[in-house]
């Protein structure tokens, strides 16, 4: 009787002490798993900077730049707002939070930092442009210059009240006194990029735009760029730190990262001049 309660006590002993490694073991291994599943991703995006840019950007921005920066900052967010300058400006003082503005024209950076968006001494000039004619590759039509084209039946160009290109293209017909003849005909679009493609698709017979848009439509042919002296100054397009920016060392990180090697390379490659 006594070696059967022995063995009874033996097995039940031995029962517990298998549960309670069964249980330490199941406990480890869930800590693990857990450990693991709590174990942060290097390459998480978890910074977000806001960036506004002329439209005539948005394919060096898209293909080349951000996916650089990227790169380099993988735990950074870019998102990017691109439409005409003057729009832009507009949205910034309506409250749209950019950390950083690229124009296509000094003149809606100037307007940002006269009423205190944006510091002076945070502007630096980043790029040249050059305002061209063109027309559809397949349609050349009698168009050999600027001055004829108050020729085209339907000429177009960027909203002078707000896409910079609109505004150098009438400074430009003004100054060579064909304003006053194409300005009842012309089709105005809302950025650059809309006058590219009416001209690319043939609904535009002429337009202007600038050197680097089509330089990136194979379906547009430049005709002339803007002759000497028709400008007062040239094409530039600068850059800028937001005063109310919540990410100041990555906008300027992001800046810096502009002006680099490899950013002058891919602005070279899609028809833009590094500003000296």
């Amino acid at each position: 009787m006594q070696a059967y309660v022995k063995k009874r006590l033996a097995f039940v002993v031995m029962s517990i002490l298998a549960l309670c490694l069964l249980v330490v073991c199941g406990g480890c291994c869930g800590g693990k798993k857990q450990a693991q599943q709590n174990k942060p991703n290097k390459h998480k995006q978890t910074v977000t900077l806001r960036l506004a840019a002329a439209a005539s950007l948005e394919k060096v921005f898209v293909q080349q730049l951000l996916p650089g920066f990227a790169a380099k900052h993988p735990e950074v967010m870019v998102e990017a707002s691109y439409d005409a300058s003057g729009r832009l400006q507009k949205q910034i003082e309506q409250g749209f939070k950019a950390d950083v503005f690229i124009s296509a024209s000094p003149k809606q950076m100037q307007a940002l930092v006269t009423k205190g968006y944006i510091n002076k001494e945070a502007v630096q000039p980043l790029l040249e442009n050059k305002l061209v004619l063109i027309v559809p590759k397949n349609n050349q039509g009698k168009l050999k210059g600027f001055k004829d084209f108050p020729l085209a039946k339907h000429p177009a160009i960027g909203d002078p009240k707000s896409v910079p290109a609109g505004q150098y293209a009438k400074e430009a017909l003004t100054s060579l006194g064909l304003w006053t003849a194409v300005e009842p005909r012309l089709s105005l679009g809302t950025n650059v990029v809309q006058v590219l493609n009416w001209v690319a698709e043939g609904s535009a017979d002429a337009g202007m735009v600038y050197a680097s848009d089509a330089a990136a439509n194979k379906r547009v042919l430049v005709v002339e760029e803007a002759p000497v002296g028709s400008l007062k100054k040239k094409v530039l397009y600068p850059v800028g730190v937001l005063q109310r920016t919540e990410q100041e060392k990555l906008a300027k990180d992001f800046v810096a990262y502009l002006f680099s090697t490899e950013a002058a390379k891919a602005f070279q490659e899609y028809g833009f001049t590094v500003a000296k």
